[in-house]
């Protein structure tokens, strides 16, 4: 099981549960929402390494793993999930978006067929695995039973696998599109969780053996970064932001500054996204543009390139639109990327 090392960022929470706490009469207890946390980075060489620690946090129910790396490791304790600037504190991002070679599948909602018991993880892992792409179950994986799984009547797993590159969250997202693994987990700061459930006696486990390694190649080949970028990601489509009242020179710096928004490499949309938009929103002040026609030529820009959350993208055009002064570099220890 080999191929390039990797990390993996484990917070732990000092005094609330990771882990769902289940209850004799069917009662289920969420994962406690835990604010700060404690952040280590802890280095896997490979598929094997993985499986170690796995091992290890499945019975920690105050950690949990993301697949973002920390901005400062030395001073991650008590800290926030923050990939960007907190909008309401203004407290700087602790993570940054980085690619892995590791990849969690978190899949639910799949029947479980007549007949299979829950316990049995490498048949219900076939089972689960049936609409991937085939190398996911020719290959090496580590099959997890999440704490519902069991006590469901669906199938409730967590699939770990080792890739052959350096993956990034949005190439995830649209590779697997349209199989059932939740594509939330792809995020840099949502937590996934390790921990087997926390059971009230007298309960039993109806699956006592909660994590199985299932032999196979070594890694999940993965399609080229040019396969899973966005499509025709110089054509921008920015109709939506007609400054009709403007002339030509700020009707191309509209246009220009979509391109550059939309050919911009991955890990530097974000620090691009507010750049661009403080640019052109000295052109709002002048009176030759408004903010609401920056705002949908930087949102139309951003889903090209791939930036699909809106929400951040609106976050990064309003600090924009209010910082028409800010000319430098942003800091990417302020804003990450």
């Amino acid at each position: 099981m080999t191929g390039p090392g990797d990390s993996l960022t484990v917070l732990r929470s000092r005094s609330l549960r990771l882990a769902k706490r289940l209850h004799p009469d069917g009662r289920a207890e969420g994962y406690d929402r835990a604010k700060h946390l404690d952040g280590y980075t802890i280095s896997v060489a490979d598929l094997s390494g993985l499986l170690a620690l796995l091992r290890r946090l499945l019975a920690r129910p105050a950690c949990c793993v993301v697949r973002g790396e920390l901005v400062d490791a030395a001073t991650a304790h008590g800290i926030r999930r923050l990939l960007h600037i907190c909008k309401t504190t203004g407290d700087a991002p602790t993570f940054r978006d980085v690619p892995r070679c590791w990849l969690a599948l978190d899949i639910e909602g799949v029947p479980l067929p007549p007949g299979l018991p829950a316990s049995d993880l490498a048949a219900c892992a076939d089972t689960a695995l049936a609409s991937f792409p085939v190398a996911f179950t020719a290959a090496a994986r580590i099959v997890q039973a999440s704490a519902s799984h069991g006590f469901k009547p669906d199938l409730r797993l967590r699939v770990w696998v080792w890739l052959d590159r350096p993956t990034w969250g949005h190439e995830l997202k649209r590779w697997l599109r349209g199989t059932p693994a939740d594509p939330s987990v792809f995020g840099a700061v949502q937590p996934i969780y390790t921990a087997a459930p926390v059971l009230t006696p007298p309960m039993t486990d109806p699956v006592p053996q909660r994590l199985l390694f299932l032999p196979g190649h070594p890694t999940v080949p993965v399609p080229s970064p040019g396969a899973l970028a966005p499509s025709c990601p110089h054509v921008l489509p920015i109709k939506s932001a007609r400054p009709d009242h403007a002339n030509a020179y700020v009707r191309a710096a509209l246009t220009r500054a979509a391109a550059r928004l939309g050919s911009t490499a991955p890990g530097g949309r974000h620090v691009a996204i507010i750049a661009e938009t403080c640019a052109l929103a000295r052109l709002v002040e002048a009176g030759l543009l408004t903010g609401a026609e920056v705002a949908n030529a930087m949102h139309a820009a951003a889903k090209q390139a791939g930036k699909d959350d809106e929400a951040e993208v609106d976050a990064c055009i309003q600090w924009g639109l209010a910082n028409p002064r800010t000319t430098a570099p942003v800091p990417e220890t302020r804003y990450g990327q």
